[in-house]
């Protein structure tokens, strides 16, 4: 599907010779509305909420490394041979969630320990503010026009795509071609997620199981929408990296609610009481 439109300016201001991004401004409001969403409920379990305000701090700049190095290792042919600083230019784009994801999940086993509290009941409050902040991190994208899928179909346009709002076709319009907007995908089941997982934890299920339903509810939308995508990153051949660490961290979810359950581990509920 052709079109003709003009792209969004990516800069969010300048000051001088610096440049504030869009893409970093959204990326840090979802972490600071993800930040509000925990304390919150942090207080309402009668927690100190200065732990994930102490956790952000460490969290933060390790996920952004970790994210960074996780892309920069499968799309290491990019930068061979390029300027040795474009390794770091993440305003740029190329962050990779599961990346981030795996060096939040480090800080956190460490920091829960030295800290002495529980890391699943610290990982089931964070929940919904992680897939919260990934909602609205996929903007950044939309602003770099990034993270899209294939070009749109006539039959596709004519369906659906016709009646967004034409803030994004014209932004998908790159090049001359409409393409789909696969981040707007991704965010919208990300807010289904975010109902998901506040409506769970009222049933106050067993510790940790908020949590693993967090990474199955969003490795399960992440598979299909990665399968739209013109950005991959692969492992090898066809095997696309996001789809293979998907279908990989919904057996170990899986497999964990059903071992803490048999083990007994799962031995307290959400709110703590013992189950």
């Amino acid at each position: 599907m052709t079109c003709s439109a003009p792209a969004l300016d990516r800069v969010f201001f300048e000051l001088g010779p610096l440049s504030v991004y869009w893409y970093g401004v959204i990326i840090a409001t979802g972490a600071f509305l993800g930040l509000w969403l925990a304390t919150r409920e942090a207080d309402r379990l009668g927690l100190n909420k200065d732990l994930f305000v102490d956790l952000v701090v460490f969290a933060i700049p390790v996920a952004i490394i970790s994210a960074r190095i996780y892309y920069v290792l499968f799309e290491w042919d990019r930068y061979v041979g390029g300027p040795w600083w474009d390794v770091f230019a993440i305003w740029e784009g190329g962050i990779a969630i599961h990346g981030a994801l795996i060096g939040s999940v480090i800080t956190a086993v460490i920091f829960t320990r030295v800290k002495k509290v529980s890391f699943w009941q610290i990982a089931d409050i964070a929940a919904p503010s992680i897939i919260l902040g990934q909602a609205i991190g996929r903007w950044g994208n939309f602003m770099n026009q990034e993270a899209h899928g294939g070009p749109v179909s006539e039959t596709a346009y004519n369906n659906f795509i016709q009646y967004l709002p034409d803030f994004i076709n014209n932004q998908m319009c790159i090049g001359g071609v409409l393409y789909h907007p696969t981040f707007l995908y991704e965010s919208v089941w990300n807010i289904l997620g975010l109902i998901f997982l506040l409506v769970l934890r009222r049933f106050n299920p067993k510790r940790g199981e908020v949590f693993l339903s967090y990474v199955i509810w969003y490795s399960v939308g992440r598979y299909f929408i990665e399968g739209m995508r013109t950005d991959s990153l692969y492992i090898i051949g066809n095997l696309r990296t996001a789809q293979v660490i998907s279908i990989l961290l919904v057996v170990l979810a899986v497999v964990l609610i059903i071992y803490r359950r048999k083990t007994g581990m799962a031995n307290r509920r959400y709110n703590g009481k013992k189950a």
